[in-house]
């Protein structure tokens, strides 16, 4: 479909006026020195996203940090659409894909501290489906087929299996730390086909015939990425307790109170803000459409949400406030504590070294064995277009960086621009 154009200075003039917007509704603001971060250095963030533009990487990015409660850096790096020339802005509209997964973390710790959920209840408990679940056991003389597609790992192959019982049920802690086998390999993948949800069909159609499908492992046993499954039965335990559809209870008692106006799971495609989505192809970057969870019905919490650089901080730094952002208070400050600490230890199969797993989130405890500049504490989690964020307790430090095509060597070295920039309390 042929797009209309505008002129790069009819986009400016959007981009001053949504710029506004951003400014009225983010955090605090500070001069990089005011928070113990060097202006200099912080320069260095341009100049990296700029190279990586330059490289075909992706078409444009913002980034974010904030210290000690306070935004010292929020900027718009190239563009936010090649086909019309349109300039990145500060406020525009990202899919954040596993970015959700945090998201949906704390509104299980909501239902945790209300009495509602415990780490230890088998799923089971709220989806009376996934009783007696069974394991999927590869028949090591099988034929292999390649599998892909959303949570598949694409490029494994399925080979021929059989099951057996799980030795114990899936909790909600296993989902939490993806140590659950729960669509998380090529059997369990290929066996959800056959179940998956259509487009018009919503979570509660949904997770009682998830539990027909094999765990790829004996929960608990090993750490493998459940892309969206996991966190799709977390959001539909929720939706149980709390006696409301996940979009709502999001709205209700996290983005409304936390002032987070544009992060929806709604697809925003008439609005002048949203980021283009781009692949990277052997003829440069190419468009592409929203993948097709994301229609407004099925409200995903693997990959659902569409957010700002902005709006997300103000979640980030909640968390970074122990559970508490301009006097609305979110969580309890032992249960973000939780949320940063280690339930899945790196040396749990699937783990790499000095990176372990929270509630819902990566933790660093090993900056040395990570090659990372993060501190020790760190904590976070990325999305596949090209979205990364972390929480730094022990300098009070949020970043994020949001693209719309994958570039994992450019979310690493953003890492490494921020940390240099540290350069006082």
């Amino acid at each position: 479909m042929l797009k209309t154009t505008r002129s790069p200075m009819a986009w400016i003039a959007v981009g001053m006026l949504t710029l506004a917007g951003v400014l009225t509704a983010s955090a605090q603001t500070a001069r990089p020195e005011q928070v113990g971060l060097s202006s200099e250095r912080l320069g260095r963030i341009g100049e990296l996203a700029q190279r990586h533009i330059d490289a075909g990487s992706f078409t444009g990015a913002v980034t974010l940090v904030a210290r000690n409660g306070q935004v010292a850096h929020l900027e718009a790096h190239g563009l936010m659409d090649l086909e019309e020339s349109k300039p990145m802005v500060e406020d525009g509209i990202f899919r954040i894909m596993s970015m959700t997964k945090p998201v949906i973390g704390v509104a299980t710790l909501m239902m945790m501290e209300e009495g509602k959920v415990r780490l230890n209840d088998p799923v089971s408990k709220f989806i009376p489906e996934w009783e007696d679940m069974v394991v999927g056991m590869a028949v090591d003389s099988g034929p292999a087929f390649p599998v892909g597609g959303r949570g598949a790992g694409g490029g494994q192959a399925a080979p021929e299996y059989y099951t057996v019982p799980a030795e114990r049920a899936v909790t909600v802690r296993d989902l939490l730390t993806h140590t659950s086998g729960v669509v998380s390999g090529p059997i369990s993948n290929t066996a959800n086909r056959a179940v998956a949800a259509s487009p018009q069909e919503t979570l509660a159609d949904y997770m009682p015939r998830l539990g027909t499908v094999p765990l790829e492992f004996q929960p608990g046993t090993r750490w493998a990425y459940s892309a969206a499954a996991g966190f799709d039965v977390l959001s539909r335990i929720v939706e149980v307790v709390s006696g409301m559809p996940i979009d709502e209870f999001l709205n209700e008692r996290l983005f409304d109170p936390l002032g987070m106006t544009d992060t929806t799971y709604v697809p925003p495609n008439d609005n002048p803000r949203l980021v283009t989505l781009y692949s990277r192809s052997a003829d440069g970057l190419q468009p592409q459409s929203d993948p097709g969870f994301m229609n407004g019905v099925y409200f995903s919490g693997g990959g659902g949400l569409f957010s700002t650089a902005s709006d997300y901080a103000r979640f980030a730094l909640m968390l970074a406030g122990s559970g508490e952002l301009d006097g609305e208070r979110i969580l309890s400050p032992r249960l973000v504590e939780l949320m940063g600490s280690v339930f899945a230890p790196d040396t749990l199969p699937g783990r790499p070294e000095g990176e372990p797993y929270g509630l819902s989130v990566r933790v660093v405890t090993d900056p040395v064995a990570r090659n990372t500049f993060l501190s020790e504490g760190s904590f976070g989690w990325s999305g596949a277009f090209g979205t990364h964020f972390w929480v730094d307790p022990k300098e009070g430090l949020v970043a994020i960086t949001m693209t719309q095509t994958s570039n994992r060597e450019f979310l690493s070295d953003f890492e490494n621009m921020v940390m240099q920039a540290v350069v006082g309390d």
